[in-house]
């Protein structure tokens, strides 16, 4: 995203420190969850079940599914902070007792992944290791390549769950709502909602909205003609 280059935005970003971003969560389970519900619907059709099974199959899963996700990406986020915690007594007992050991990290990933040479090169070197907590985030970042800013377990589950259950049950609402063809405007939806989810995730990468919004319905579109076929199979051989 753009931001302003005056001294007082500068200075007021800076002294602000980096955010963590949520937007990843939001998207995988957005995609998952309309994935998941649409290919439960497209099996079930497939298979020429009732639309009263195909609610309760749909409703279940959005639910349940949607914790299941949510409680995966919470232990994923924790695992992150259990990563850092461990780096971080790893490195401060190696700055105990092993000091010099650790100004030659600094030295050589000053050289290698910065660049800095010569007189820079000494007069960096002490700077950054002139502050032990500063000196204990370069050896995080640049030996561990850990961020600096950990994203909360709590707010990226909550941010999986609820994507997935607001994209989850769009395919589902045809069939609620008694509608005609219910099928085909469940498959209209979720495409548009790939699409839609596509375009938005477009706004955290280079690549442009319509490329992104086609990709991700290539991808969502895949995987719910699969489950159409593997349920029509399925109902071939109970015939």
């Amino acid at each position: 995203m753009e931001h302003q280059h005056t001294r007082d935005a500068i200075r007021q970003r800076l002294a602000a420190g980096p955010r963590p971003s949520y937007s990843r969560d939001w998207v995988y389970g957005g995609i998952d969850g309309i994935v998941t519900t649409f290919a439960i619907i497209a099996g079930v059709t497939g298979g020429r079940l009732a639309h009263g099974i195909l609610l309760i199959l749909g409703s279940a899963s959005v639910i349940a599914d949607g914790f299941a996700m949510a409680a995966g990406n919470y232990l994923a986020t924790r695992a992150e902070h259990d990563q850092r915690r461990y780096a971080e007594a790893v490195e401060r007992r190696h700055l105990e007792v092993a000091p010099e050991g650790e100004r030659d990290e600094v030295r050589e990933i000053l050289q290698g992944q910065l660049g800095v040479h010569d007189d820079l090169l000494d007069k960096m070197v002490a700077a950054l290791t002139s502050n032990r907590e500063r000196w204990l985030r370069v050896m995080l970042t640049h030996e561990y390549g850990l961020p600096d800013v950990v994203r909360s377990p709590w707010r990226a589950a909550g941010s999986t769950f609820w994507a997935f259950v607001l994209c989850g049950v769009i395919p589902l609402l045809p069939f609620a709502a008694g509608l005609s063809h219910a099928f085909m405007v469940g498959a209209a939806l979720s495409g548009l909602t790939f699409v839609v989810i596509g375009a938005l995730k477009s706004r955290w990468s280079i690549q442009r909205w319509w490329r992104s919004g086609l990709e991700t319905l290539f991808i969502g579109g895949g995987a719910a003609v699969i489950a159409y076929a593997i349920g029509a199979w399925m109902r071939d051989l109970a015939g």
